[in-house]
């Protein structure tokens, strides 16, 4: 079905409770495991409506945040989410405390129900309150951002249509572009210090509520963290200060000294890896989406079907313009077995990197949308991560068609940027740990904690003299900071998988895909860990996964005829 023959319905939230009371019922009164699983299975069916009906208004929300009618929506579901919750946890008490457990473990799989045991430990109705007064907030600094009109060039842009200045070659449109998008955030940094400090104390309160000291450990609940603590997190912490940051910091050297520019560099000079511009996609967003079609049907049969299939239905939205929400992602809209993309293309390489990262998870969730329970479709939130990330690897086998003559520029800046990236992602996780776990911090505390950990993880960025960036406020661009508390770590261990793929790829591209899809069949019924060790690939919490990865990136790196 195409995107816009799609019918939205309000959910009826009186009948979808009833439905959980009702399985819950089922499930506790079952004679037998099979009861109990077909009881389950007609609650995961209503369920996933709920879910297709939030995505498709979400979609339509983002799409334009400034239709009135999914304006409206998307409050309702800010008020709903929390009570769906409250009736998914209905059933997921009695499926947990089933005296078939294990019979059902072994029909729907061990790692759904330790799923299950984590959702029970994060919610309770108490909190109901607290999560829609953190909803409506989201919602704000979602609008706040996409709000965005900066007077640039002799027109009105977005943010994201700002990026494209904002890697210009030229240096005085290039400052120029980052001190206007400096000049927004500034303008309004009142209410984005508000927005967050509201947020910190919402989210503290919730978690005192569930009986914890502060709000890092309801987050990891939150994140579904099945099978690695904030121990493990700080140790992985540690080795990227250790292996990834000195390789990422001879890179900026490098960097600086191919653009002439002084190092530590400013966050504008850090933007354009080389003086004559940074490689751009050939042609429209029309040769782009051509071009990724090209790539899919070349990769493999499997690839082929999938984006022939996004292509057909409508089910990607890649354009940028005024009301639509910044960013992107891919969701899913189970009743109608399909996963949708959201982008803003802007001219850069970014929009490739949709094609590819974008894509990546849609294809994950295209290959097990007949999956049942749902709940098995997809891992956890770092393994989703390894589905989008590796796919850009396998894009370099195409980065002709993508880029032409600025193909090596490509491939370089992009391996480049995977390591660069990880310490950046890394000092998001660490801020997010000692801002929850000091709730009393203030405006300003924040915002010394952010310039005390950037010269931690990124020595290479010279923080004086710049409005906004050199006031440790860069963090409030960083929409996961904000939305997703604690979704950051999972790029940087998604991103060391996904170069231990690459790493595969320059030895056996054909060994890659057959690892990749292998992981990727599996969805959502093993562990991170247990992923990683079914592709045959060492967990970044381990001591050889990033010491291996940045030595084979430093080395791939020196050799490139680019520098």
């Amino acid at each position: 079905m195409k995107f816009s023959e799609m019918k939205y319905v309000r959910p009826d939230m009186d009948k979808l409770k009833a439905e959980a009371e009702s399985a819950a019922d089922r499930i506790k009164n079952a004679a037998n495991a099979d009861e109990a699983a077909n009881a389950y299975l007609d609650w995961d069916k209503a369920a996933a409506s709920f879910a297709t009906m939030n995505s498709l208004c979400y979609i339509r929300h983002t799409i334009n945040t400034e239709d009135k009618f999914y304006d409206e929506e998307n409050e309702f579901f800010d008020s709903a989410n929390p009570d769906f919750v409250q009736y998914a946890q209905t059933v997921a008490e009695v499926i947990a405390k089933s005296a078939f457990r294990p019979e059902l473990e072994k029909k729907f799989g061990r790692v759904m129900f330790i799923n299950t045991d984590i959702f029970l430990k994060s919610f309770s109705p108490e909190i109901i309150p607290e999560m829609q007064e953190d909803n409506k907030l989201s919602t704000e600094y979602e609008k706040l951002i996409a709000s965005a009109q900066i007077d640039f060039d002799g027109k009105k842009l977005t943010i994201s249509q700002l990026s494209p200045y904002k890697q210009s070659p030229d240096d005085n449109v290039r400052h120029a572009a980052w001190a206007a998008e400096s000049a927004f955030y500034k303008e309004h940094e009142e209410q984005l210090d508000r927005i967050y400090d509201d947020m910190v104390k919402t989210r503290t309160a919730m978690a005192k509520k569930m009986g914890f000291e502060n709000y890092v450990p309801l987050g990891y609940l939150n994140m579904n963290r099945n099978c690695y603590t904030a121990e493990d997190v700080a140790k992985f912490r540690n080795a990227v200060i250790k292996y990834i940051v000195p390789v990422a910091d001879k890179l900026y050297r490098s960097q600086a000294a191919r653009l002439g520019v002084s190092y530590p560099m400013k966050y504008a000079d850090t933007a354009i890896t080389y003086r004559d511009g940074n490689a751009v996609p050939k042609g429209t967003p029309e040769d782009i989406l051509e071009a990724g079609r090209r790539f899919y049907h070349k990769l493999s049969p499997r690839t082929a079907e999938f984006f022939d299939f996004m292509m057909e239905n409508e089910l990607m939205d890649v354009l940028s313009r005024k009301g639509k929400a910044a960013g992107g992602y891919c969701t899913e809209l189970p009743d109608f077995e399909s996963p949708f993309i959201f982008a803003n293309f802007n001219g850069t390489q970014g929009d490739v990197e949709v094609i590819t990262h974008e894509a990546g998870h849609a294809f994950a969730a295209y290959t097990t949308r007949h999956m049942f329970p749902t709940d098995n479709r997809q891992p956890t939130l770092e393994s989703c991560e390894i589905h989008s990330m590796t796919m850009e690897f396998f894009g370099w086998a195409s980065a002709d068609d993508f880029f032409g003559e600025g193909a090596d520029k490509f491939c370089y800046k992009h391996l480049a940027d995977a390591i660069e990236f990880i310490p950046y992602g890394a000092m998001v996780d660490h801020f997010q740990h000692s801002v929850y776990e000091h709730p009393e911090y203030t405006p300003e505390d924040r915002i010394n904690e952010w310039k005390r950990l950037t010269a931690l993880y990124m020595p290479w960025i010279d923080l004086d003299g710049s409005p906004f960036y050199g006031e440790g406020r860069a963090w409030q661009r960083q929409t996961h900071i904000y939305e997703r508390p604690f979704y950051y770590i999972d790029y940087c261990l998604a991103q060391t998988v996904a170069l231990e793929f690459w790493a595969i790829m320059q030895r056996d591209r054909s060994e890659a895909l057959t690892r990749y899809m292998k992981l990727v069949d599996l969805g959502g019924t093993e562990t991170f860990d247990g992923l990683v060790a079914a592709a045959g690939l060492d967990t970044p919490f381990g001591n050889n996964a990033l010491r291996t990865v940045a030595e084979a990136a430093e080395k791939w790196l020196e050799a490139s005829p680019v520098k």
